[in-house]
């Protein structure tokens, strides 16, 4: 019987465990995506308790508390931080077999140092050591960036955004890469009337444009664009349902945005076409400065309305969308490649579903001009666990290919999250030395030592050009 957690926790062969070792367990990190507060980096944030770091925003560690039975007021209530924690711990075992119990005990064992299992009768010796750690210089936001190894960050940002944080980290002269991400979906969330004008009011002040057509609008949006592209950015984002890929026409799109501007609401088919519009023109913008556009699809949002409205969106209320995936993206993709206008890409997929229909289409659009130009992204948010990472990385080599796949982020906004890095480099070994030990792979430990490597790093480097 292997002991929980230890060196070679969910590496089954000797093969696996060569991979990892030798190739994947001392890879510098580049983190691609994820939601990491900036001003902590920017002010070295050091966390007054293990609360503060751990739980605070998590919404994965408060749907399991609220499924356990614990009451709101110990998740985002008003409960002291320790009842929190201690709420938490006493979670903790009826979460074996969730992902949350494997990246609790690597959380404690890294950074932390602790081996010990979590519960409520080790709660507070658990706490009161990680929270006294955290009070020392390498466990402050830099320092333990710098623990994990980690050279790039990429935070998700508004175009509206001033980047200040992003700017006094580079002045500082810190080591770690912190660079902004574009993600402009608020410019087209033409759905809500009163909140896209007091957007896009807002987007006119910050762009020094007064934003009364179209054109304007596209012209606010191009200089927040170049803006980020002068502070470092690369990449842009969107969260979305779907692709939107209607057919339209631009007096269609400039008389609908009169139309919103004048306080009137949109139907849905003009809702559709808008953002369909809106989608062509950024994805425009990131061919032309040599982006990677990104897109995670496929959730479905905010659903227990009684709750959202208590504690607002990103609190736990969230879940796996069934949205048509396969015409819009194709028809997207191909509008933008005909003109020769596509810009790297990297598709995220929710929905298990449509692995192999993402699998394929990634396929369509790759053109031997750059190596994955489009990409298939890891298992994301309810998919960043075990089963959901094979699934993915299964899909992807049956259908196109593993060894340009860019691997790993975190998606997290918690500076413990690192550790999941590791978890999916294991992941990979592990696939890989099952197929070699089961003579379906050759035993070429050289070149699956370097395509180890490359996915867990060397991949996203080259690609991304940081």
């Amino acid at each position: 019987m292997k002991k929980f957690l230890d060196k070679n926790f969910i590496l089954e062969n000797k093969t696996a465990e060569k991979l990892y070792h030798d190739h994947a367990a001392n890879m510098p990190i580049i983190d691609y995506h994820c939601h990491l507060p900036p001003e902590d980096i920017a002010s070295d944030r050091k966390f007054e308790n293990l609360t503060k770091i751990w739980l605070d925003g998590d919404h994965y560690k408060w749907r399991a508390m609220r499924t356990n039975g614990v009451d709101e007021k110990f998740i985002t209530g008003d409960a002291d931080d320790f009842t929190k924690f201690q709420k938490w711990s006493e979670t903790v075992p009826y979460t074996m077999r969730n992902p949350l119990y494997h990246w609790t005990h690597m959380e404690l064992q890294r950074p932390f140092g602790i081996q010990k299992i979590l519960n409520g009768n080790s709660a507070k010796e658990i706490y009161d050591s990680c929270s006294s750690m955290l009070q020392k210089d390498e466990f402050s936001c830099r320092g333990l960036l710098n623990q994990f190894k980690v050279e790039v960050v990429c935070t998700t940002d508004d175009p509206i955004d001033s980047l200040e944080h992003h700017k006094s980290i580079k002045e500082s002269g810190f080591n770690v890469k912190v660079l902004p991400t574009f993600r402009p979906d608020r410019a087209m969330a033409v759905e809500d009337q009163e909140s896209f004008n007091a957007y896009i009011d807002k987007l006119g002040e910050v762009a020094n444009v007064d934003i009364t057509d179209f054109n304007q609008l596209i012209d606010a949006i191009k200089s927040r664009h170049d803006f980020f592209d002068a502070m470092g950015g690369k990449i842009s984002d969107h969260g979305l349902e779907q692709i939107y890929a209607e057919d339209f026409y631009e007096h269609e799109i400039r008389s609908i945005f009169n139309k919103i501007r004048n306080g009137h609401n949109l139907n849905s088919s003009e809702i559709l076409k808008f953002k369909s519009a809106m989608l062509i023109h950024f994805g425009i913008m990131d061919h032309e400065k040599g982006w990677t556009q990104q897109f995670h699809l496929g959730a479905l949002r905010n659903n227990n309305s009684r709750m959202v409205n208590r504690l607002g969106p990103d609190t736990g209320f969230d879940s796996i969308g069934d949205f048509e995936m396969a015409r819009p993206i194709s028809r997207f993709l191909d509008e933008l490649d005909a003109e020769d206008q596509l810009a790297k890409t990297i598709i995220y997929n929710l929905n298990p579903r449509d692995n192999y229909l993402i699998g394929t289409m990634i396929g369509n659009f790759n053109d031997g001009s750059i190596a994955g130009k489009v990409n298939f992204g890891t298992g994301w948010w309810f998919l960043d666990q075990k089963e959901g990472m094979e699934m993915q990385m299964n899909a992807l080599s049956n259908l196109g290919l593993l060894s340009r796949f860019l691997g790993m982020l975190t998606d997290s906004r918690s500076f413990l999250s690192y550790p999941r890095h590791d978890y999916f480099r294991r992941i990979l070994c592990n696939l890989l030395g099952k197929d070699v030990e089961n003579g379906e792979l050759p035993n070429d430990l050289d070149w699956l030592g370097k395509m180890v490597e490359n996915i867990s790093y060397n991949n996203a480097k080259e690609f991304f050009k940081f």
